[in-house]
């Protein structure tokens, strides 16, 4: 996600902004958040039309996983093209943003602006992640290890 602006497709396409979200959880391609196999030939992803995008298999814990799993964005029904513009947002004001503005923003609900609100504050707590091992800085997710 190197464009800032707020007309990046990851913003506005979910299956884009999947494929920044697993680019910036797995560089190295994909490893499983259950057991932390990372063996190529033992994680499979799933095809078809029974098998929602980004679902993968780990047949070392036969269990399934996504580029979600142990964020904030985990067990969440809002899309993922949203949670990137929230975070987008939310990083980006310096004065902060009101549950009420972010859902007038993205088109939600308030009650999804104030679950989005209160997990992306959460996950920018010191010590705590949005994506583990990333912090927003500038308006992006950095690797931590790169952040002071």
């Amino acid at each position: 996600m190197a464009k800032s602006d707020l007309q990046n497709p990851a913003f506005t396409d979910d299956d884009v902004a999947r494929e920044a979200l697993e680019a910036v959880r797995w560089p190295d391609g994909p490893y499983c958040p259950h057991c932390g196999n990372s063996d190529q030939d033992k994680i499979a992803k799933g095809k078809g039309k029974a098998h929602r995008p980004g679902l993968y298999y780990c047949a070392a814990c036969n269990d399934q996983f996504t580029a979600t799993v142990g964020t904030a964005m985990e067990r969440s029904k809002i899309p993922l093209s949203k949670w990137l513009l929230a975070i987008h947002l939310m990083g980006a004001s310096k004065t902060g943003m009101s549950a009420l503005q972010l859902s007038r923003m993205l088109g939600v609900s308030y009650k999804s602006a104030w679950f989005l609100c209160h997990r992306i504050r959460e996950a920018m707590k010191p010590g705590k992640y949005i994506v583990p091992g990333h912090r927003i800085v500038r308006h992006s997710l950095v690797p931590s290890r790169l952040t002071p």
